[in-house]
């Protein structure tokens, strides 16, 4: 202990430090392959706006015509649930008005892996590439394989 600051004195850290980032996947209603290139870029952009209004950080949004992939930092104060509410429900709201799609709809739930900072740069990466993925892949098949590697625990029956 520094001189002055024995038991029963209590100080604070001057200032918080935090590293709060989270790779957050879900999917379109039904894995529909409705989100189209025509607007998809517009629709990344408007998630990432959204994510700016409740003061996270969007470091990068991808995905492909059935699902959507971001990776987010957060204050400490912020509810990763009612994030994702607001993210799904103002973005949805947007497709209906601003593309005119009115049967777009999010499915219900989302998975949310964190990212340590080591790995920020990895998990970016792997959403930049989006397109390449899935020549290969389906987005269930995906879903699985990052639920595998993250340790969650999961029921196939009520994945979808």
């Amino acid at each position: 202990m520094r001189p002055g600051r024995g038991a029963g004195t209590s100080h604070a850290m001057p200032s918080t430090h935090l590293s709060l980032h989270y790779h957050v996947v879900f999917s379109t209603k039904d894995r529909a392959p409705i989100i189209t290139a025509a607007w998809r870029e517009r629709l990344h952009a408007y998630l990432g706006g959204v994510v700016r209004n409740v003061e996270g950080v969007p470091e990068i949004i991808g995905g492909v015509a059935d699902h959507v992939h971001l990776l987010l930092g957060l204050r400490a104060t912020a509810c990763l649930a009612d994030v994702m509410r607001d993210v799904k429900a103002v973005s949805s709201r947007w497709v209906h008005e601003e593309i005119g799609e009115r049967t777009f709809a999010w499915q219900e739930g989302y998975g949310a892996f964190t990212v340590s900072a080591s790995q920020r740069e990895t998990v970016r990466e792997y959403i930049a590439r989006q397109e390449e993925h899935h020549r290969k892949r389906t987005f269930q098949e995906e879903y699985i394989e990052l639920l595998k590697r993250s340790g969650v625990e999961y029921d196939e029956r009520y994945l979808w």
